[in-house]
């Protein structure tokens, strides 16, 4: 086979290019009134439509009456258009951080048809200001952009991304966007990582406040702990009565349930839903959310 040049191979490189883009159709249009939630893809800095937000209803979130409340007059003063926070939900894990965010989204939503979430993955944290530059033509729509188990590892500078695209860059966050973000870390940070770059720097102190800033941007903290007894088999009898479970003796319901808690290493609403599923399983009824 004779060689073929470079002139030659760019040319052909170029016809393949060509064919394949006629084959690939171009992306369609973002619009936000087709559904209630998408998720956001980084790749293709394009929006997959959610038909359906999977949510609780709220009544059914037990021992957290004062987060409810925060969440709800928040996010009920951005859908109608006013200033309000972004809010870090953070502390131990199952106890219903981001079942909060989208049972309270379901709830304002349900009065203000304008109000959409916008679901990005963590791991794209870095495409944050390409998302909000997306939405923010979009005037006549409120976007709650929502990260769910958002952290930073060792040797990760996105963070720097997302303070910028907050508050901190000269666009600014759009006032039709707010972000509502859990996380186990109060800081959002491994205690090391902080740390290691006290060490680092030439003044400790102002390291630290670099790191410690990035939850600064969120103006809501809300802080989620491990339940106790009491508040692990309310969940569990608010379940049983909201699906009406044909339970004949409760009594021995919440032994079972406390038993699988301790299988389970502990207690969390995440752990009182395991049990239900468990529970709603065995007696052949649905569990419809």
């Amino acid at each position: 086979m004779a060689d073929i040049d470079d002139a030659e191979m760019a040319r052909q490189l170029r016809r393949i290019a060509d064919a394949l883009e006629r084959f690939t159709p171009p992306p369609r249009p973002f619009d936000p009134a087709v559904a209630p939630g998408f998720v956001w893809d980084a790749g293709a800095d394009s929006f997959n439509a959610v038909e359906q937000v999977k949510s609780l209803p709220l009544e059914l979130l037990r021992g957290m009456e004062r987060h409810k409340q925060t969440m709800l007059e928040n996010t009920r003063r951005f859908a109608r258009g006013l200033p309000a926070n972004n809010a870090l939900l953070w502390g131990a894990r199952g106890m219903g951080k981001s079942a909060l965010v989208k049972a309270v989204f379901a709830a304002v939503a349900a009065e203000e048809k304008r109000l959409k979430i916008v679901e990005i993955d963590r791991d794209a944290i870095s495409s944050l200001p390409r998302l909000m530059r997306c939405l923010r033509p979009h005037a006549d729509f409120r976007f709650i952009v929502f990260c769910d188990d958002l952290s930073f590892d060792e040797e990760d500078d996105t963070y720097k991304t997302l303070k910028a695209a907050l508050e901190g860059g000269i666009e600014g966050r759009p006032e039709n966007v707010v972000l509502y973000a859990t996380s186990n870390r109060r800081h959002l940070m491994p205690r090391e990582m902080m740390e290691n770059e006290r060490e680092r720097a030439i003044h400790p102190t102002e390291a630290e406040q670099e790191k410690v800033s990035l939850s600064d941007r969120f103006g809501l903290w809300l802080g989620f702990y491990p339940c106790d007894q009491q508040t692990y088999l309310d969940i569990v009898r608010g379940y049983v009565a909201h699906f009406r479970l044909p339970v004949e003796d409760m009594a021995a319901v919440e032994h079972e349930a406390l038993q699988w808690a301790t299988t389970r290493g502990g207690r969390s609403g995440r752990v009182a839903w395991q049990f239900i599923t468990e529970l709603a399983g065995r007696m052949g009824r649905p569990l419809p959310v």
